[in-house]
């Protein structure tokens, strides 16, 4: 139908930790969605997988994009822009891209909260 049922899963070391809602027949959803979590001191990366909600088989995945550890600490302020979705599977291509905003902040304690804000896609 030309059109997807888009949403993401958050991923702090594979363990998926946030699903954004579903925005229903479009290409261009807008979600607008801010999430704190804690963050373990030994984290890798933070992985945003768009994917395809659908009814009848299992969810697509449309792409993911991955922020490592190190791209955060060179980014003290946080990271905001789009990025380029990436293929999950070596055989799909992968069109689109994902505006973020993500940042780590020192917490009370030596305890380090993620900031993530999934704001659109394309």
């Amino acid at each position: 139908t030309g059109s997807s049922d888009p949403y993401c899963i958050v991923k702090i070391d594979d363990e998926a930790i946030i699903r954004t809602a579903t925005v229903w027949k479009t290409l261009s959803p807008f979600w607008g969605e801010e999430y704190e979590v804690h963050l373990q001191p030994t984290f890798h990366s933070v992985s945003i997988y768009v994917m395809d909600e659908d009814a009848l088989s299992r969810d697509d995945v449309i792409g993911k994009v991955c922020i490592t550890r190190d791209m955060l600490a060179e980014h003290p302020k946080g990271y905001s822009g789009w990025m380029s979705l990436r293929e999950v599977d070596p055989d799909e291509e992968v069109q689109g891209e994902i505006h973020l905003r993500v940042e780590v902040q020192g917490g009370q304690g030596g305890r380090r909260l993620l900031c993530c804000t999934v704001l659109e896609a394309r």
